[in-house]
């Protein structure tokens, strides 16, 4: 196949290069220039800015276009308009924030998503994302009726995670000492290899599938304790966990998600329990925990040790809250 990625360059789009040359297609990139990457022999590239520069594409024919970086819908409508003609499918990549903050546990591809009072907002904030996503998908199926896949990812980790919201354990279990942990060892938690989404997203687009999926995982209901039993194996860490409950959490106004990664409140825990049964059944998998953590770390490890992690506990925050909670639970 021929494949235009929109993006690349970066995490997913990344991973999805490589996944699509390791099964033969003929590659070609649209980015910014603004994360320059060796390049695999054969990928074209074309540079561009999908909010006002598409000269790049206005010639080419391509099977299927991959949009990995589609934040607002105008970019979207401007992109189907650009190269509807000229290619047999849409991917779209959005995420399951279109459902918003009340999502209920094992919700399906049929539950409705969030909506926006004003949709020509283009401000992306934690309020917005999910709606603006949503009008993404609406704008990618008007643009190509009948030829459009979206797939709604959960949190995204594994090499060259740029956000740290998984890779924060990892790194803070490397280091040892007592860990602050949310819930319990119990609480369960949802996310997917970048190694596996990308090489589902190439599948499917061979495929030429279209509608909707939920692509997030394991199969099986995940504890954090395991992840957290896994990051020590993988590092030989002598870490120990105390487990601070919900209530302790609010006190303090420790964020979910990004201060406290991969934990949000009780009411929310929607997240972390999507139905993804529509995506297994169409060849979605997924490789062993022992592998992501494995793989992560050693990324992780490559990095210079000034590196300031995106996400996670700041060790004084950290240290002040077991402090505080010591004192209180003895």
């Amino acid at each position: 196949m021929h494949i235009l990625i929109i993006g690349g360059t970066v995490f997913l789009g990344r991973h999805i290069v490589r996944a699509a040359q390791a099964r033969g297609h003929d590659l070609t990139i649209f980015h910014r220039g603004q994360h320059p990457m060796d390049l695999p022999d054969g990928v074209h590239e074309l540079l561009g800015d999908r909010n006002g520069d598409l000269a790049a594409l206005v010639s080419g024919q391509w099977d299927v276009i991959i949009d990995t970086s589609a934040y607002v819908p105008r970019q979207v409508r401007a992109m189907t308009e650009a190269i509807a003609a000229r290619v047999k499918q849409y991917v779209l990549i959005s995420t399951i924030s279109v459902y918003g903050d009340d999502l209920p546990p094992e919700a399906t591809e049929a539950t409705p998503v969030e909506t926006i009072a004003d949709p020509t907002i283009e401000e992306v904030t934690g309020e917005t994302y999910g709606p603006l996503k949503a009008l993404c998908e609406t704008a990618a199926e008007t643009g190509m009726p009948g030829q459009t896949l979206i797939i709604r990812p959960g949190l995204i980790v594994g090499p060259n995670d740029p956000s740290d919201r998984f890779t924060y354990w990892l790194h803070r279990v490397t280091q040892g000492g007592e860990i602050l942990a949310p819930a319990s060892s119990d609480y369960v938690t949802q996310f997917i290899d970048v190694r596996d989404l990308a090489d589902w997203t190439v599948r499917m687009a061979e495929a030429e599938a279209t509608g909707v999926y939920h692509a997030t995982g394991p199969i099986q209901p995940l504890p954090l304790g395991t992840l957290l039993a896994e990051c020590q194996v993988a590092s030989g860490s002598d870490a120990r966990f105390t487990w601070v409950d919900e209530a302790f959490l609010a006190e303090h106004a420790v964020g979910a998600y990004v201060e406290m990664p991969l934990w949000v409140p009780s009411d929310a825990q929607g997240f972390n329990r999507v139905d993804c049964a529509k995506a297994i059944a169409a060849g979605l998998s997924f490789r062993p925990l022992a592998e992501t953590v494995r793989d992560t770390l050693a990324w992780d490890r490559t990095r210079p040790a000034s590196t300031i992690l995106r996400a996670g506990l700041a060790p004084e925050r950290e240290a002040a809250l077991l402090a505080d909670w010591h004192a209180k639970h003895g």
